[in-house]
């Protein structure tokens, strides 16, 4: 079985994290530290629930002081890099809303080695305008993990962290920092940049879509930003954002052959398809390719996911395509038995459709051996 990432917080890594607090803070107890940190609560803990735990210990721990304790966070930055540092930025969070001048300058060391878009967020909530005119300083930082913070951190749905609600609501002090990004050299930044005009996709899209028209074909970036941002809007064949990039919201084409390679498939197996579809046309025509199947949900009803084949331009005749598509169980999608189907989406429209039935998962045998293969 694959590790899971909350156990990376094992026994070994503290100790380690431990040598590293007492090198510059002599005075930490190490012993007081991981008996407070591995209490009889910790195997029960989720990722984020450590995290927050460690950052509780922390402040047992570290100097009473706040400025003092993220003075010693602050020596450890060198040696502490990666996402299971988290809990630097998240004791910030936790610590330091009453003091400003201390945080912010926290934060923006932190994100260089882990990253900090979650703890700004509690800034952003407690004064919005004063948190978001320093992230529009940091928009303009020499360091792009500084500047994809800027962008990052007011996400209004970045996952897993609450919403910005405000920001859902009315999206424009986001808009001016992402015009600073908007041709950014970083793609780590740029990411970020169209990640954020995605969320504002949920609730504005004509505001994302105007957006789009106005600064598609000033750079290759910012073009690249703008195709990314609008993937909800393209999933869901909305015919202005096809036009934008050059789509035909009803193609000239035909689907001349689809199959299945079994219309009945056991979870955590894998079934084949092929279709063929033609350009009947002498000009050439630019296609956004999909599949989607409808996945039974646990409360019986179906909802369809789209996966992207291809975008092309094609020329007159056929076309071939052949693809996989596997029902193995995943931490980001159960499957469960009845009925699906599977369709071929072009530039929106659904050309055909083939119902299959999935199938409980097939039992092995003492030998490891599947049955019935």
């Amino acid at each position: 079985m694959a590790e899971l990432r909350k156990d990376v917080y094992n026994k070994a890594f503290f100790l380690q994290f431990c040598e590293k607090v007492k090198n510059v803070y002599p005075a930490f107890d190490e012993q007081l530290f991981m008996t407070l940190l591995l209490d009889e609560g910790w195997e029960q803990r989720e990722l984020k629930q450590r995290t927050r735990h460690i950052s509780i210990t922390l402040r047992a721990t570290l100097p009473p002081s706040y400025p003092d304790a993220i003075v010693v966070l602050s020596q450890l930055v060198p040696e502490c890099k990666g996402f299971e540092y988290f809990f630097f930025p998240d004791f910030i969070e936790v610590y330091g809303l009453t003091d400003w001048e201390t945080s912010i300058e926290a934060l923006k060391l932190f994100t260089l080695t882990s990253s900090a878009e979650f703890a700004v967020r509690p800034f952003i909530e407690q004064d919005p305008k004063r948190m978001m005119a320093i992230m529009e300083e940091w928009s303009t930082d020499e360091n792009e993990h500084v500047r994809r913070l800027a962008s990052e951190g007011c996400r209004p749905r970045l996952p897993w962290a609450p919403a910005l609600t405000m920001f859902k609501i009315d999206p424009a002090p986001i808009i001016r920092i992402l015009e600073l990004l908007k041709a950014d050299d970083s793609e780590y930044v740029r990411k970020s940049v169209a990640n954020n005009l995605n969320d504002i996709t949920k609730d504005h899209p004509e505001l994302v879509k105007s957006l789009g028209k106005s600064w598609l074909g000033q750079n290759p970036k910012t073009d690249w930003i703008i195709k990314h941002a609008c993937r909800t809007l393209l999933r869901q064949a909305d015919p202005t954002t096809l036009a934008l990039f050059g789509f035909d919201h009803a193609p000239t084409v035909e689907l001349k052959d689809f199959n299945l390679s079994t219309n009945q498939i056991a979870i955590g197996d894998a079934f084949k398809f092929k279709f063929t579809f033609a350009n009947p046309t002498t000009d050439a025509t630019k296609l956004r390719i999909e599949y989607g199947i409808d996945f039974m949900k646990a409360n019986g009803i179906t909802r369809r996911k789209l996966f992207k084949i291809t975008e092309n331009t094609y020329l007159h005749g056929e076309h071939t395509y052949t693809r996989s598509h596997s029902f193995k169980q995943l931490s980001t999608r159960k499957h469960y038995v009845g009925k699906h189907r599977i369709a071929i989406v072009i530039n929106g429209v659904e050309m055909a459709g083939i119902d299959f039935l999935l199938k409980e998962e097939e039992k092995q045998t003492i030998s490891g051996v599947v049955n019935n293969i």
